[in-house]
């Protein structure tokens, strides 16, 4: 598996080095390497050779690549955590509420014009609102000190069917400039993404993957069941407590700047799991290198597919996340009779 690690982090490190070259000003990727080491007091490549190169690669290209990168980690790590926790392959992040919950409290700000952290309103809010209907739901499903799978998935959809409401409400209450902003925060982009940014992120994002990579013994032993995890020693309830506020953690810091990404979290750890097998002490570190390519790959094409353009995020993994679930799903059924 030495080679896998070693191909994605060669593969993620180009696609960094070529999203952060391309735009309205190119810049090649020997030149955006040597931006970099100029930084670390290296001179051993070219700086940009145009005059305002080293600083659009550091005011706007790196910012956003660097975020690309940690929000496709993120889903990607919440996405195969959410599969290990439920014992279920179709399992997303989105099951327990977080992306609904987020869009309900940026909708929310924006509608009713809301100001109080400035320009970071709405990403507070978002984040906000992840974690509390996470916890709302987390509450809602608990019976008697335990928390039954099934229970959780259902009480997760209810919970989403009430936030899609009071979102469509909030949208019929706006005027039409806060029903654009709204439809554009769901579409999900990465432009606008600033080093202040990346400084909110980085940190969130990283408690939660060392949290994750922490629990992997945990959960290769609870896919085993819950009744001879518990013989060998796991705290079923308290692991899986712990891993949905870490995934609703994951996601809520993915989404609170840069909207909705859909499929991420989906279909990253499918592929993964296709190579390395169910082990998550591969599977999670190779989502996260995994998770990070797709989204620095598919900003990039959001980014020159169409001249002049930034496309939405968010629509660009769908339109190629839900066609590419339905073949895996094809291949799965082909293959070994269902997912059984």
């Amino acid at each position: 598996m030495t080679g896998l690690f070693a191909l994605l982090g060669g593969a993620l490190a180009a696609a960094l080095l070529v999203s952060a070259g391309s735009g309205q000003l190119p810049v090649p990727a020997q030149e955006v390497a040597g931006s970099l080491l100029h930084r670390l007091g290296l001179d051993w490549l070219p700086l940009p050779s145009h005059p305002r190169g080293d600083a659009t690669l550091w005011s706007v290209r790196f910012p956003r690549v660097a975020m690309a990168a940690l929000v496709g980690a993120a889903l990607a790590v919440a996405g195969a955590l959410m599969q290990g926790v439920f014992g279920n392959p179709l399992a997303e992040p989105s099951i327990v509420g977080v992306s609904s919950g987020a869009a309900v409290g940026a909708a929310g700000v924006i509608v009713f014009g809301l100001t109080f952290a400035g320009g970071w309103t709405v990403a507070v809010a978002a984040f906000a609102g992840g974690l509390l209907t996470t916890l709302l739901v987390y509450a809602l499903a608990r019976s008697g000190g335990r928390t039954e799978v099934v229970t959780l998935v259902l009480t997760g959809i209810a919970v989403n069917a009430v936030a899609g409401a009071l979102l469509a409400l909030l949208m019929f209450l706006g005027d039409t400039q806060a029903r654009e902003q709204i439809v554009f925060w769901q579409l999900g982009s990465l432009n606008g993404s600033r080093w202040p940014y990346v400084a909110v992120v980085a940190p969130l994002v990283v408690a939660g993957v060392v949290l994750a990579l922490l629990s992997a013994r945990s959960l290769d032993l609870l896919a085993l069941g819950e009744r001879p995890a518990r013989h060998l020693g796991v705290h079923v309830e308290r692991l899986r407590v712990g891993l949905i506020v870490v995934v609703a953690l994951l996601t809520a810091a993915a989404v609170c700047f840069c909207g909705i990404v859909a499929f991420v979290g989906l279909v990253v750890p499918h592929l993964v799991r296709m190579v390395t097998g169910p082990g998550h002490r591969l599977v999670l570190p190779a989502c996260l290198l995994a998770g990070s390519l797709v989204l620095v790959v598919a900003d990039l094409a959001a980014r020159t597919l169409v001249a002049y353009a930034d496309l939405p995020l968010g629509m660009l993994t769908s339109l190629v996340g839900g066609p590419f679930f339905f073949w895996l799903l094809w291949r799965t059924r082909r293959t070994s009779g269902g997912w059984a």
